[in-house]
């Protein structure tokens, strides 16, 4: 594997910040929220290409395939916390959106960045999942070209799978041996090369989308409430029953029954309220609609 030397900008010198090092505290965080200005404008020109990670994504995720993040350092570890919060919030099966991270679960806690040099690293994790042309890669890598994320994005091209990768420096190899290269162009960070500041908080951001809006496009989102989300606890299960009495105009009494009858299945009381069936049409139309509530709300009502 050969690594070209791209101009990296995540490496550059920001010339805004030569004299953060004699600045007062206040003086410190103006530059800095000053400096993550940037952030939002480099966002906003890969907005196309995060739209097409989602269609990508909700393509492959329809035919039974799976996402795995993969990265090193501040961009792994960012892949790890974004993956982690997607069963509580949406219900999906840990095994189907999967974070690796370089150095593998110990680098979410101990500073194991040598292992981003590790490109047979990247390789036997993916293989010890059978990673398969359904499957989608998500690359992550502040410079575009780590030797474990890139490795990985090669192998993808051998097992002939789909990739999307999210680096924030120009014509990257990433973006390169991607079928979706996304990059994040931030400038220079604060402390230079330190990209768990701007570079981080444009990934972080940019995957949140990315898994957010491809959990709308399946369905697990009814308007803007989550309707898919993992009742685990009192809190969560009175979420669920106000915005059920908001959604559906019945009673709180009303709403805990439905719920007592689907057994705290939010998208069923869900369909039953609105269409006016029961709980056996409401799976059967949710079945139909492939997990998608709106549309099985539309099946039922058309019926």
């Amino acid at each position: 594997m050969i690594i070209t030397m791209d101009r990296k900008i995540t490496e550059e010198t920001n010339k805004n910040t030569l004299k953060i090092d004699e600045m007062n505290a206040l003086e410190m965080v103006h530059l800095m929220a000053e400096q993550d200005h940037e952030i939002q404008s480099g966002i906003k020109n890969a907005l196309p290409y995060i739209a097409d990670s989602i269609d990508l994504i909700v393509d492959k995720w329809q035919q039974g395939g799976r996402v795995f993040v993969v990265g090193a350092g501040t961009s792994g570890r960012i892949g790890v916390l974004d993956a982690v919060e997607l069963g509580p919030t949406f219900s999906i099966e840990p095994e189907r959106w999967i974070a690796l991270v370089a150095g593998g679960k110990n680098a979410m806690w101990e500073p194991l960045e040598q292992h981003e040099d590790s490109s047979s690293d990247a390789i036997k994790e993916l293989e010890k999942y059978h990673f398969n042309h359904h499957d989608v890669l998500i690359a992550i890598s502040a410079s575009g070209s780590t030797p474990y994320s890139v490795a990985a994005l090669e192998y993808v091209q051998e097992v002939s799978a789909s990739s999307i990768s999210i680096s924030c420096n120009h014509q990257t190899i990433s973006t390169r041996l991607s079928n979706v290269g996304i990059e994040l162009i931030v400038g220079p960070e604060i402390i230079r090369g330190s990209t768990r500041l701007k570079a981080g908080t444009a990934q972080k951001m940019v995957l949140n989308m990315i898994s957010t809006g491809s959990m709308i496009k399946l369905g697990k989102v009814y308007q803007n409430e989550m309707v898919d989300v993992q009742l685990i606890n009192k809190k969560l299960v009175e979420r669920a029953e106000t915005m059920l009495i908001q959604l559906t105009n019945h009673s709180e009494a009303e709403v805990q029954q439905l719920m007592t009858e689907t057994n705290n299945d939010i998208k069923l009381s869900l369909i039953i309220a609105k269409a006016n069936c029961d709980i056996t049409d409401a799976r059967k139309y949710l079945s139909k609609a492939n997990g998608h509530v709106k549309k099985a709300i539309e099946f039922a009502t058309n019926r």
